[in-house]
């Protein structure tokens, strides 16, 4: 393990574009469940309650359970030493982009400011009537289903079921991944498509693949150049140390 992680650590310090791809493992140690394994949300929850079709037909009942499984738990959430150091490789200018597939904010939360949030966020909501924006803030989610001064329904700015990622997302995720020459992938199974197209892409156009997971992913055997198995705070503590002994 440590002649690997020594390895990942030149290739990071001699990157020219280092980017970072994020799954809900790096938020699990945050005490955010997954939402995919025994313990994952869709073992508890029908995914179907998460269609946007159904948020437009039962908006009130869609909230109820947003806003218990998701607003209320973030609250509580804070971001631990993995997503501080991904912060601090981009203040030292070695990241240069950060890809997540989380909604929790979490990263931002940490430090990182250039981040590309694939299934948005939940620090915004947007009117379905007038495309009106708000801030989250517990008085504007307090009655359910919060509406907008037009009188439309809010939606919290996350990606549903059967709602497209924003070409904002898209253009930046394909600029990034034509740049990147290292990618750390982290926390994620490379099930949910199309975010587990990414590592496969750069990997296409030459990058070596980092991953830090707690098990093989899907990414494991065809595209990862250097598996860096265990909790995602301890191997990017470690990957730190090794940064930092090269600078």
């Amino acid at each position: 393990m440590k002649d690997k992680i020594t390895e990942a650590a030149h290739l990071i310090v001699e990157s020219s574009y280092l980017s970072a791809l994020t799954g809900a493992g790096i938020s699990v140690e945050s005490g955010i469940p997954p939402f995919r394994g025994k313990n994952g949300l869709w073992s508890k929850y029908d995914p179907g309650l998460f269609e946007l079709s159904y948020f437009a037909a039962h908006p009130e009942e869609s909230w109820e359970l947003l806003k218990k499984l998701f607003f209320e738990t973030f609250k509580d959430s804070k971001p631990h030493e993995a997503h501080y150091v991904l912060a601090r490789l981009e203040e030292r200018d070695l990241l240069k982009i950060l890809i997540t597939q989380n909604i929790d904010g979490l990263h931002y939360a940490a430090g990182n400011r250039n981040i590309i949030e694939y299934h948005g966020n939940t620090r915004s909501l947007t009117c379905l009537s007038c495309r009106r924006q708000y801030e989250t803030t517990e008085e504007k989610i307090k009655d359910l289903p919060p509406l907008c001064e037009c009188g439309g329904i809010l939606k919290p700015d996350i990606i549903f079921f059967g709602e497209e990622i924003p070409g904002s997302a898209l253009f930046g995720v394909q600029e990034a991944v034509e740049k990147t020459d290292v990618m750390i992938v982290i926390g994620t199974t490379g099930e949910v498509f199309p975010a587990s197209l990414i590592p496969v892409e750069a990997k296409r156009r030459g990058a070596r693949i980092i991953e830090v997971n707690t098990k093989p992913s899907s990414f494991s055997y065809d595209t990862t150049d250097i598996f860096l198995q265990g909790l995602a705070s301890k191997v990017m503590h470690e990957l730190e140390k090794e940064i930092n002994g090269l600078l």
